[in-house]
């Protein structure tokens, strides 16, 4: 709002206004100090709305709401776009004083309209949309949203006579996850709050297809279990035609399918293979594979224990023995010993994986999942196992060996010849030596 008054040395003020088609509007001349002058209210085209409290103009739509030595101030109701324009406030002095308001009139769109190039798309598919806002003053700025994101859009304006059109437009490459989300156009105007239009996308897609494993619970597939798949299809339009099939080979005799689901009720080895189901409406078609694989019949074997007895001698030298049992876990023969608990999650995530085709889309899941991590865990126990074993042969070994050489080091022999010092000559010493040697007592000495 822009406030007016005159030059220096006048008393008069006055207001700018502004208003929406069809609304009232309030003019008001003020004056300060009024030495008791007259105060008159001329429209555009200078003619006199009010002379005092006295309205000569003809037009009933001007209502005098008060009047003073101070204050003119008059209502304008169901204001038009030609009562847009200057208004010229007067107050009869010596000179004579004026001022001019300005009366400006707002205008609405008068219509809002979405115009969609498709009333329905097909996933990936571009589409254009124009929102056309008519007939407003000014000029209308148009926003667009999809769901709750602003989009930017291109817009063009055409003007007639006083008037506004505004015509925006966007693109948009739709998919499948577009299906039944709004696309806003929102209309930014003075005259206006919260004027919008809004069209649902109408989006067909291909079958989504997701192949669940019901029984057995595991995850893993064996000899002689049920095993019974579901394959959920979604798709728009609706999927009319789902199919299960073994691929490059004859579905088994045994083997049920039932709508959506596949039943085997006793698995053997001659079913292994890859079973896909398989789906398409009037926008394509899409498949998942699931390959099975099955295993032997899971054998519980209990886990062996090994009693060692340890002789030892107490503080009175009295000789006990006493068991030392020590319990181990049996190490698997083969993968079917494996507590598959952690391999039952590993096998879930595995059917979860999507194995993309072209022109289609195809998961992928495989039941033998998980099996050869728990494969090469058993190969390296059974190795650190064994060398475990050899390493201590070969300390007890030791042990022994030392031992035995401790106690026994040698046998040595020595002699002594009697005689000798009492013969008179050498001769008769070598003689007595000789014979002593014979004779003589051997001695043995033991180094321990």
């Amino acid at each position: 709002m822009t406030f007016h008054h005159g030059s220096d040395g006048q008393n008069l003020f006055t207001e700018d206004v502004t208003v929406v088609e069809g609304d009232v509007a309030t003019i008001s001349c003020r004056v300060k100090n009024n030495d008791d002058s007259v105060i008159q209210l001329l429209n555009p085209n200078r003619q006199t709305i009010y002379f005092r409290d006295f309205r000569p103009l003809k037009d009933s739509r001007f209502q005098l709401v008060n009047f003073s030595n101070s204050e003119l101030r008059v209502s304008l109701t169901n204001v038009s776009i030609s009562d847009e324009g200057r208004y010229f406030c007067q107050l009869y002095t010596d000179p004579p004083q004026e001022i001019f308001m300005t009366i400006t009139v707002l205008v609405p769109p008068r219509n809002l309209v979405i115009d969609i190039q498709k009333d329905t798309a097909v996933e990936g598919e571009e589409i254009e949309l124009n929102c056309t806002a008519m007939a407003s003053r000014p000029a209308t700025t148009i926003k667009w949203f999809k769901g709750s994101k602003e989009l930017k859009g291109k817009s063009e304006v055409e003007q007639w006579s006083d008037m506004y059109t505004v015509t925006s437009q966007i693109s948009l490459t739709v998919r499948r996850e577009d299906d039944g989300v709004p696309v806003v156009c929102e209309v930014d105007h003075p005259a206006v709050k919260d004027l919008q239009t809004k069209r649902y996308l109408d989006v067909m897609y291909k079958p989504q297809i997701r192949v669940s494993q019901l029984l057995p619970a595991s995850g893993l597939t064996r000899e002689g279990d049920l095993l019974d798949l579901l394959c959920q299809v979604e798709g728009k339009p609706e999927p009319t035609d789902t199919t299960w099939f073994r691929v490059d080979e004859e579905m088994p005799p045994h083997v049920i399918v039932s709508g959506s689901n596949l039943h085997i009720s006793s698995l053997n080895k001659s079913d292994n293979g890859t079973y896909r189901c398989e789906a398409s409406n009037e926008v394509g078609k899409a498949f998942v594979d699931y390959m099975l694989y099955v295993y032997d019949p899971l054998t519980t074997l209990p886990p062996p224990t090994t009693t060692i007895i340890i002789p030892f001698t107490t503080a009175d030298t009295t000789a006990t023995t006493e068991p030392a049992v020590h319990g181990f876990t049996q190490l698997p023969n083969s993968a079917e010993e494996l507590d598959y608990g952690d391999l039952s999650a590993k096998n879930r995530k595995a059917h979860s994986k999507i194995a993309p085709q072209p022109e289609t889309t195809s998961w992928f899941h495989d039941s033998r999942a998980g099996e050869e991590s728990a494969i090469t865990a058993v190969d390296h126990a059974v190795i650190g196992g064994v060398v475990a074993v050899v390493v201590f042969a070969m300390l007890c070994l030791l042990i022994i060996l030392g031992r035995y050489f401790a106690r026994h080091k040698g046998t040595y022999f020595t002699h002594e010849a009697k005689g000798a010092d009492d013969a008179a000559d050498a001769d008769t010493a070598i003689i007595n030596a000789e014979g002593g040697q014979n004779n003589s007592e051997e001695k043995k000495e033991y180094f321990i």
